[in-house]
């Protein structure tokens, strides 16, 4: 398994990432445990979680992805094996991540007590990358919506950048993160952060955690750029569109057990033009007799801003699939065809 720099820090990761919002919805403990195992004896040493997790977010099942991944470390005893990397909410009116019942926003206050509470969900003393799910402010999307702007107003009692990097400073300082990153963030939001550590003691963001996929480019738009030139690599998630660029929901299919079918969720997927841009790129696949989904993680992996792809399954066979396109290597033809398709669709699912 290919390793690459995070930032410009000394850690290695794994050029795929263990996604594991499955954790304690549509995947068992037992389940997450295998996962974990088999990403392990893969090469595999990048897993990212959330306190939001797992998905769909509601109370009941709130923090109960973290928990699974904390007793599987106490079971193996692999925490020195992993880079261990979880989110803390921004703003939202979601109430029940706090335990006075306060809207999320990223306070010093709320932002020690997620942390605090997700290491003792890890059954850890720290935690390798630290990132901000999205931002506190309002922003036009969930996080930033690049291909159109909307107005919005500034949110009341703004939490502003600078006084998020000084909290996560802290908390490097005290041992329990060793380094931080954004998510679902915009560009200017990014640069914000860069600038914000320099000349100040304060802690340079790593890593940027975004939606990435053959039916949404619009990072390169902006932030790859950014990614690029300030070393804040793209940790790019929803790489497989939600499912749907694996073909499994083709033709209006729902499958058992899908995110689709439990959830109904995925209606940025549904649009008409979506639906032909997904269905030309399985036909792309098929026709260079390639798996779908190996092709489009392949794609994302080729990307000179991508640190690593955040790999989501539900099932072992999924995950054995979606690893062995680190063993991909795409064709000149094949990127070629899938730049021709681009220029033809666009970005019809940000």
């Amino acid at each position: 398994m290919e390793q690459r720099r995070l930032g410009r820090t000394d850690v290695q990761v794994s050029a795929l990432c263990l996604g594991t919002m499955t954790y304690g919805e549509q995947n068992s403990e037992a389940e997450g445990h295998a996962q974990m195992d088999l990403a392990l004896e893969k090469g595999i040493n990048f897993f990212d979680a959330a306190e939001l997790y797992p998905i769909p977010p509601r109370k009941e099942t709130q923090g109960r992805t973290e928990r699974i991944i904390g007793s599987w470390f106490k079971k193996t005893g692999n925490r020195d094996k992993v880079i261990m990397a979880t989110k803390t909410v921004g703003r939202t009116d979601m109430d029940w991540f706090r335990e006075n019942g306060e809207k999320g926003r990223l306070t010093r206050a709320q932002i020690e007590f997620a942390v605090d509470r997700s290491l003792k969900n890890l059954q850890t003393d720290y935690i390798d990358l630290y990132q901000i799910h999205w931002p506190d402010r309002t922003v036009s999307g969930f996080g930033s919506n690049p291909t159109r702007w909307v107005d919005v107003a500034p949110a009341e009692e703004e939490n502003s950048i600078q006084s998020t990097l000084e909290v996560l400073s802290d908390l490097v300082k005290a041992g329990k993160v060793r380094h931080i990153g954004v998510s679902n963030e915009s560009a200017w939001g990014t640069m914000r952060f860069v600038t914000g550590s320099e000349g100040h003691d304060v802690p340079r963001v790593a890593s940027i955690q975004n939606a990435y996929s053959l039916v949404n480019r619009t990072f390169e738009t902006g932030l790859a750029e950014v990614a690029r030139r300030e070393d804040v690599g793209l940790l790019a998630y929803s790489v497989l569109a939600q499912g749907y660029l694996t073909g499994k929901y083709r033709n209006g299919a729902l499958p058992a057990g899908a995110r689709k079918t439990l959830f109904d969720r995925l209606q940025r997927y549904e649009h008409p033009r979506t639906i032909e841009a997904v269905d030309a790129y399985l036909d792309l696949a098929k026709d260079a007799g390639l798996d779908p989904s190996q092709m489009s993680i392949a794609f994302a992996l080729s990307r000179s801003f991508v640190t690593s792809v955040i790999l989501g399954a539900t099932r072992i066979d999924q995950l054995e699939t979606d690893i062995g396109a680190a063993e991909l290597t795409l064709s000149s033809d094949v990127l070629e065809k899938i730049d021709a398709l681009h220029q033809e669709f666009g970005n019809p699912a940000p």
